[in-house]
């Protein structure tokens, strides 16, 4: 057994015999392709949702490549998050169009509406708020992207009907699942 895998928390995925077998069987099928690095924190990240501290140490000790390696990959690309995310996104563009027409102001209306901070998930693990590069639809500034839909001219005072309107549909679907 690996040293640091004693050490982790019970909610890592490591921990979770199910999620474990997961990380192994991606693990086994691309170990050996070139680039298999890349192929399989791409997978970790779909398949678990994130990437822990000791998910890349595991990753690390199973290719025989350092840590710094993967965590360098890890950090360097967006996509790939080191926390799990909430069941919903709420991304800020921060190119310039959208900032100077008032993104900032976005972000702290949805500070005051959800009580976290960018890179941060609201305690029931409903919404992440992310900061985002240019989202490309700058003739729509100030831009805000909610799971994968872009909302465009979006103001303070409409911003938290956005956001009803998807917690709305998240709490429909759960209710039609129960």
């Amino acid at each position: 057994m690996l040293k640091f895998l004693e050490t982790i928390p019970a909610t890592d995925p490591l921990a979770k015999p199910e999620q474990r077998q997961i990380i192994d069987q991606i693990l086994e099928e691309n170990k050996d392709i070139p680039g298999g690095l890349m192929v399989i924190l791409n997978e970790l990240q779909n398949r678990i949702g994130f990437i822990s501290l000791a998910m890349q140490q595991y990753v690390s000790h199973k290719m025989r490549i350092p840590t710094s390696t993967v965590h360098g990959v890890v950090s360097f690309y967006s996509f790939f998050t080191t926390t799990p995310r909430g069941r919903h996104t709420v991304k800020f563009c921060m190119g310039t169009a959208c900032y100077v027409g008032g993104v900032p102001q976005l972000i702290e209306k949805a500070k005051q509406t959800l009580g976290v901070d960018p890179g941060q998930t609201t305690p029931d693990g409903n919404v992440t708020i992310e900061l985002c590069r240019c989202v490309g639809a700058c003739s729509q500034a100030p831009v805000v992207v909610v799971d994968e839909e872009v909302h465009g001219r979006v103001r303070p005072n409409k911003f938290p009907q956005i956001l009803r309107a998807v917690l709305d549909q998240g709490k429909q679907t759960s209710e039609q699942q129960a």
